[in-house]
């Protein structure tokens, strides 16, 4: 996911969607630590909203936990044909058990092995912080919105598949 700090603090760029009428995003959300993924969620809808896609073509779900993020993600990749990119928002904070080692290393995984697929990009909303405070700085706060900046990554792969499916049929030396 890109970082407002590569911005200099300056306010995050929307990118121009390629296919504007074709565009259609799932953003999955875990229930866990509301008060932070409810936010990073309102920060990508926000950026949704400004790149011009409206409501029909966002899917919001919520699921139990950062782990079923996964399961989710693979469920829109194979259940709606059509989706341009796939968002999974959650927040894990370490706590005195390896329970945040074995969430961090199954979502991340998880979303790796769907991205390595090729089928459509699954955004990597998650945060894996130490405490709250640092959830909270990263979900609208001091360091920006990782929410509205994982919708802005969307944009870009999107924008990346649409390019690449213009070059199908065309001969890459000349």
């Amino acid at each position: 996911m890109s970082t407002i700090l590569n911005t200099d603090g300056k306010l995050l760029e929307i990118p121009r969607i390629m296919e504007p009428a074709a565009f259609k995003c799932a953003i999955f959300t875990a229930e866990w630590n509301p008060r932070v993924t409810g936010a990073l969620r309102d920060g990508a809808l926000d950026v949704l909203h400004k790149a011009g896609v409206g409501d029909n073509a966002i899917f919001l779900q919520d699921v139990p936990g950062t782990v079923e993020l996964v399961n989710a993600a693979a469920m829109a990749l194979n259940y709606m044909p059509d989706v341009s990119a796939v968002i999974i928002i959650g927040c894990v904070i370490r706590g005195d058990t390896p329970h945040f080692d074995y969430v961090c290393d199954i979502v991340a995984k998880g979303t790796a092995d769907l991205n390595s697929r090729g089928k459509s990009p699954v955004i990597f909303g998650v945060l894996t912080v130490d405490n709250e405070q640092q959830a909270l700085d990263r979900a609208g706060g001091e360091l920006g919105n990782k929410g509205a900046e994982a919708a802005v990554a969307a944009i870009k792969m999107a924008n990346l598949h649409t390019l690449a499916a213009g070059l199908r049929y065309t001969s890459f030396r000349q």
